[in-house]
């Protein structure tokens, strides 16, 4: 069994739930995730425990279409969605707290066993992983300080 388990963090000088609001939001991911390319609810809106959002990705070349199901969503401090879908299915987390002064500690891990032969390939999709989530991570902690308090 080949799982990938990948965690990275970032701190990100604005208040948390200012973070989380925006992290947590569907509608941002092309923003601040660059292998991102669409996302369409397939449930209402805003994201509640059971909300389901359709991805469109690039990952290692490749085109991925999947759907995230909401399974935990505790406001300002955690935020998790799962797919069954596909060779990959994939479990993402975010998690807030705070880390002094009007700043935010945010992690981002995703987990999942790999099927085929990304089981083969599991090590080199882990490391693909964290340098895509921590360039992710650090264009959010961008987009969120350049915006000051207007957001």
């Amino acid at each position: 069994m080949s799982v990938v388990d990948v965690n990275t963090e970032i701190v990100i000088a604005r208040p948390r739930h200012v973070v989380a609001a925006y992290a947590s939001d569907p509608d941002t991911a092309i923003a601040w995730y660059a292998n991102i390319a669409a996302v369409e609810w397939k449930s209402a809106k805003p994201a509640e425990v059971g909300s389901r959002i359709a991805f469109v990705a690039t990952f290692l070349g490749r085109r991925l279409s999947y759907t995230y199901r909401v399974t935990e969503l505790v406001p300002d401090e955690l935020f998790v969605m799962r797919t069954d879908e596909g060779p990959f299915p994939m479990e993402t987390t975010y998690a807030w707290s705070d880390a002094g002064e009007g700043r935010t500690r945010m992690a981002l891990r995703n987990r999942g066993e790999p099927s085929g032969f990304g089981r083969i390939a599991a090590p080199v999709v882990a490391a693909a992983m964290r340098r895509a989530n921590t360039k992710d991570l650090a264009r959010l902690r961008g987009i969120l300080e350049s915006a000051g308090e207007e957001r």
